[in-house]
């Protein structure tokens, strides 16, 4: 399969490539610079596989739960080059991709997925792995860290920005047992292309004007008075 995933709902700027067996990819912590980095990013892997746009099978995007603008900046780029080049989308779950670079990395079955969402929430979900693949246990929501909980009877590993930003709530509720953590820790393409590639295969790819970004919150953004 050729993909192209692409992922700016963190601090983290990723893009990844696949073709065939063979993965590209480029990634920066770059808080305020996705706009001007994810463009040139997808060109660079492209020009490096020595591909077009035209000549891929879907483009993968991650769409949320993340930052409100980074969201935006990665659901308005997947939309524009996939209404370009005609091709379907598929949408991956932040959260998700989190949890598959458990398993990737370290060969841990069971997650517990965190990504500090501000306003004293945490964006999190619980994973465990069936077939290489990370599936979703407990469902993505929004919730203070006294909220979280994991599986019974079952130990997780932490990951992502929710245990930098909240460790010590985390780790006084009772409710969350883990195995370790990893707090520096973001969502990246290339871990995005196994799970795109399951949706590929059940059917699940959209029309680029089909895509809309996952907030979980119903209000995204604060109006001043």
């Amino acid at each position: 399969m050729r993909l192209l995933a692409i992922d700016t709902v963190t601090e983290m700027c990723s893009v990844a490539l696949q073709i065939g067996n063979d993965v590209i990819t480029r990634e920066q912590i770059a808080p305020r610079s996705h706009t001007e980095l994810i463009l040139p990013m997808v060109d660079a892997v492209l020009a490096e596989a020595g591909c077009t746009l035209t000549s891929l099978d879907a483009i993968a995007v991650d769409r949320g739960p993340g930052s409100f603008t980074g969201l935006r900046i990665g659901v308005g780029v997947a939309q524009g080059l996939a209404f370009g080049a005609d091709l379907p989308v598929l949408p991956v779950s932040s959260l998700a991709t989190l949890a598959q670079s458990v398993f990737a990395l370290n060969k841990i079955d069971h997650a517990l997925a965190c990504i500090d969402a501000r306003m004293a929430e945490i964006y999190w979900a619980c994973y465990s792995q069936r077939d290489g693949l990370m599936q979703e246990v407990i469902a993505e929501q929004v919730t203070s860290a006294s909220q979280l909980h994991t599986p019974e009877n079952i130990l997780c590993y932490g990951i992502g920005t929710g245990f930098d930003a909240y460790l010590t709530d985390i780790s006084q509720n009772s409710r969350v047992v883990l195995c370790g953590h990893q707090g520096k820790a973001y969502p990246l393409a290339q871990y995005m292309l196994p799970l795109a590639q399951v949706h590929w295969h059940a059917g699940k790819q959209i029309s680029a004007d089909e895509l809309m970004p996952v907030y979980l919150r119903n209000n995204v953004a604060t109006v001043k008075q």
